[in-house]
């Protein structure tokens, strides 16, 4: 399991400690890899705090500020499992629905990203009204630049085989919020199954995106994508 962070000391150590409760009561062999991405405050102390009575978990601390899209990778390239999941450091979309994504996977999927968008999807807190368009619109938007055949590309809990996550990261460019439109757009390209599957999710106030601040930043991250993507050939032009 990969966790991304950045400037999380606030809640890592309760991410951490609730993921491994689970896994432990669910899975034979497991790691925790958190990847802090040059926080500026005590997130990298917090776990370090937790190793000696978290043998399963390991910390990758990035020199400097890199981005999400990054932080995931690094930790993707290093997790050994055969099995990698990828969850937001605030856990809106619980540990527990790892079980629905593992269940796809095994019914044949490469990769299964989970959804707020399928039916069957449950949101038990919804986004501010605002930002719930904002995001509509971006799916709206980014589906005709880069089509991905999902319908939630930014849900940051998505499982990937092992084989499959070590061909889709190294190929990966994007550092920031938008890496999964580069991460799905490549697999549908290389011809592996995604299952989009409902799962439960809960908004987090304190979500690091801000719609209106990152805006012109994800414009642009989607746009350079889209280029690097049709320059390389690994885009697929049918929606």
């Amino acid at each position: 399991m990969v966790i991304p962070a950045y400037n999380e000391a606030g809640r890592i150590q309760s991410t951490i400690k609730e993921v491994y409760k689970y896994l432990r009561d669910k899975v034979k062999s497991f790691e925790i890899i958190v990847v802090d991405d040059g926080s500026d405050d005590d997130t990298a102390l917090k776990v370090k705090e937790l190793i000696p009575r978290i043998s399963e978990l390991k910390l990758i601390e990035l020199p400097f500020h890199q981005g999400k899209g990054w932080a995931v990778r690094t930790g993707m390239l290093e997790a050994k499992g055969s099995l990698v999941l990828m969850t937001d450091a605030d856990l809106s979309c619980p540990i527990s629905e790892l079980e629905k994504l593992k269940k796809a996977i095994e019914d044949g999927a490469h990769l299964a990203v989970g959804s707020r968008r399928v039916s069957g999807a449950r949101l038990i807190r919804r986004q501010p009204w605002l930002r719930e368009k904002i995001g509509l619109a971006f799916g709206f938007f980014t589906r005709r630049i880069i089509p991905t055949g999902i319908m939630d590309t930014q849900c940051g809990f998505k499982c990937f085989k092992k084989e499959v996550a070590e061909k889709l990261f190294s190929l990966q460019t994007s550092s920031g919020f938008c890496f999964d439109l580069e991460i799905l757009a490549l697999a549908r390209r290389l011809g592996y199954r995604i299952a989009e599957v409902p799962v439960v999710w809960e908004h987090s106030p304190d979500s690091r995106v801000k719609p209106f601040r990152h805006l012109p930043q994800v414009i642009w991250e989607v746009v350079k994508i889209r280029w690097k993507l049709w320059r390389r050939k690994d885009f697929e032009k049918s929606s």
